[in-house]
């Protein structure tokens, strides 16, 4: 080795716990040879590829800030639902520190009862009087996320708006005050600081006059929450680093902003930071981010699957974009599988009522650098850089003292490869101990390596991911689910279970807000849908409707009452195979069969799909129904739907554009009623 005597590598390959030890033992003192004959210049040094690395404690680098997950867009909505000890099981391999993914940021969603991407999630503010910090499942993810680990980062960010604010304006005075009031309400409800917030989820900047307002509604507030602008999707027609030249022109508005974040910042595989972004001063996020393709992580524990680009898109965010903090979106797949953007979460938990979930390889892939650095450390730019074949790395030491740790990935190589390290500048030259992840492993402890005069090497295997650390208490978590169970039929619900104003489980509203109401005209609970002003969308707006159920069910039947207003109206929903918003932004509807009774008495029984025009396979006229009870009722048997009004049929039709899928319940923006829901075999 250049500028050193040739050394014996002392590396402790004992004390593991791996399925195939033999075979492991075997692999790892296999690198300790091609290590010792990497330092002698000897054997295997001319078919190993060879890099030297100096780890020094005085180079320059940005500030590590973190590696999070997003929930948003009603991504978490059945988490809450699960049973315990899975619910809290699956909490642990997201949050808790040295077990699994070990998040150290978490963004959440400010909800506006709109569609933000999977669903709506509730508003704590319906009207500008209205303050309730109890809706939805972000405040308790939070506090459950700060449970596990205090020093979490939180942050949030709005998709859509309610309607009252600033009459139809998201860019107000209302917004930045409604902003405020979320933050204010997270303090004194549940004593949670949260940190940052954002303007307006992927939407092109365009209001610099908003982003201080924010700001000057914030310092009103006496909230010392810092911006994070802006968030911005790639577009070919429209560059979403516009906030740099604003900020160049605007010192007030540069003073405002704390950090400049964008989403998903490659165009066509290769990451897009202008210069002037890396000199100008602020930190740098990719603050929703994912591998190439979420279906990658879809159903697998397997490396092959979705980790293998998550260790890439980690390393390379910092190497190439110069990203202090990636966060993926989701956390977690815990919505309907119909839904847009499937698989999008770091771990899938979407049948609560089986209490099964799935540690994918995504969370191995995160923790290989959340459970080895922690926000506030350094990136050691002098010792980050590329491997002579192919793969990367990463060192960063920590905040105070001597510690470092290095994140090196492998991928796409198809041999091993050597490294020669150096370490130096007052950092730590106590045992190194390794980590790694790849097909064989699932982030074993495989090596540890002794440091002589400041040299050590190791040897790397094509194909994975590695940590490199002085630091200890690095841990795998060994909770196991039970096995996956289909969605329980028959199904019923008469709603008397459910808190007030709270969402039954299972059901996922899809648009507007539908919560346990007192009922009208009888006794007991009812399910209401309770927003009647439109919200200021962040993208398609659909009607209100809530869904649940198994894809695979075909022939089944749905019978719910009803009371809906004079100008309202009740729908019931089957065979629902797609609800994807963004497949059709002008689709009001899922694609299935949909029965639809309004309150003057008309109905239809459509056929809606998208990327088709709306069918209308029967519709008729009957007394009015307004401010009454009714039965509603839709049956599906082979290509047979029958569409029945208290207990009469209304339509018998055969259709096959949909024949299997999902049930729902919907109305307009309107107070509408729903008891005894019940979903059974029709046999």
């Amino acid at each position: 080795m250049p500028g050193g005597s040739a050394k014996i590598l002392v590396v402790n390959v004992t004390g593991f716990h791996n399925k195939d030890t033999d075979r492991m033992n075997s692999n790892k003192q296999m690198r300790v040879v091609a290590a010792a004959m990497l330092l002698m210049g000897v054997g295997l040094c001319a078919q190993v590829p060879q890099k030297d690395v100096l780890l020094n404690g005085a180079s320059q680098g940005r500030v590590f800030d973190g590696i999070g997950a997003v929930s948003a867009g009603a991504s978490s909505r059945l988490l809450i639902d699960y049973p315990e000890p899975e619910r809290s099981q699956i909490l642990d391999y997201l949050f808790k520190p040295n077990y699994g993914a070990s998040l150290q940021h978490l963004k959440v969603e400010i909800g506006a009862d709109v569609n933000s991407t999977d669903g709506s999630e509730p508003s704590s503010m319906r009207s500008r009087n209205d303050q309730d910090y109890t809706r939805g499942y972000e405040w308790w993810l939070m506090q459950e996320a700060r449970k596990r680990n205090p020093e979490i980062i939180l942050d949030t960010l709005a998709w859509g708006a309610p309607g009252w604010v600033g009459g139809g304006d998201f860019y107000s005075d209302d917004m930045a005050n409604y902003v405020a009031d979320f933050i204010e309400g997270a303090k004194k409800t549940y004593g949670l600081d949260i940190a940052y917030t954002g303007i307006w989820n992927e939407k092109h900047f365009s209001s610099a006059e908003y982003v201080k307002t924010l700001r000057r509604i914030l310092d009103a507030h006496h909230l010392d929450t810092k911006i994070v602008c802006c968030d911005e999707y790639p577009s070919r027609n429209a560059d979403q680093w516009t906030i740099l030249s604003a900020m160049e022109k605007d010192a007030a508005l540069k003073d405002a902003v704390a950090v400049v974040s964008v989403h998903y910042p490659r165009v066509d595989g290769k990451l897009t930071t202008p210069a002037n972004a890396v000199t100008f001063g602020k930190p740098l996020w990719s603050s929703e981010d994912q591998p190439a393709s979420s279906a990658s992580f879809i159903h697998s524990r397997d490396w092959q699957v979705g980790g293998r680009e998550l260790a890439q898109l980690y390393n390379e965010n910092y190497l190439k974009g110069h990203f202090t903090k990636t966060e993926i979106w989701s956390p977690i797949t815990s919505y309907y599988d119909i839904l847009a953007a499937p698989n999008s979460g770091l771990m899938y938990a979407n049948t609560p009522w089986s209490g099964h979930y799935d540690v994918q390889g995504a969370i191995w892939a995160t923790a290989h650098t959340t459970q080895f650095a922690q926000p506030g450390w350094k990136y050691l730019d002098s010792a980050c850089g590329e491997l002579p074949e192919k793969g990367d790395y990463v060192a960063l030491r920590s905040a105070s003292g001597n510690d470092w740790s290095v994140v090196l990935e492998t991928i796409g190589a198809a041999h091993s490869q050597g490294v020669h390290f150096t370490v130096q500048g007052g950092l730590s030259t106590a045992t190194v101990h390794v980590w790694e992840t790849n097909s064989h492993l699932t982030f074993e402890h495989v090596a540890d390596v002794s440091v002589h005069d400041g040299k050590f090497s190791y040897t790397f295997d094509p194909d994975s991911l590695y940590s490199l650390t002085t630091t200890t208490g690095q841990g795998k978590g060994t909770a196991e689910p039970p096995p996956a169970r289909p969605f329980p039929l028959p199904y019923q619900d008469d709603f008397d279970g459910t808190l007030p104003d709270h969402t039954p489980r299972f059901l996922a509203d899809q648009d507007g807000a539908f919560e346990v109401r007192t009922c009208q005209g009888r006794p007991g609970n009812c399910l209401e849908q309770v927003i009647t002003e439109l919200p200021i969308p962040w993208g398609p707006l659909p009607d209100p409707w809530t869904l649940a159920g198994d894809e695979a069910w075909t022939d089944y039947k749905i019978d719910v009452d009803v009371r809906v207003t004079r100008e309202g109206s009740a729908m019931v929903i089957g065979r629902i195979d797609s609800a994807d918003v963004f497949r059709d932004h002008q689709a009001r509807l899922p694609s299935g069969y949909t029965f639809r009774v309004h309150g003057d008495g008309t109905w239809e029984l459509l056929s809606t799909g998208y990327g088709e025009v709306t069918r209308t396979l029967a519709h008729g006229q009957t007394a009015p129904v307004a401010g009454e009870w009714r039965h509603l009722q839709l049956a599906f048997a082979g290509r047979k739907i029958t569409a029945a009004l208290d207990e009469k049929t209304l339509a018998t039709v055969e259709d096959i554009n949909h024949t299997h899928g999902m049930f729902g319940i919907g109305s307009g923006w309107s107070r509408t009623q729903f008891d005894k829901l019940a979903v059974t075999g029709n046999r």
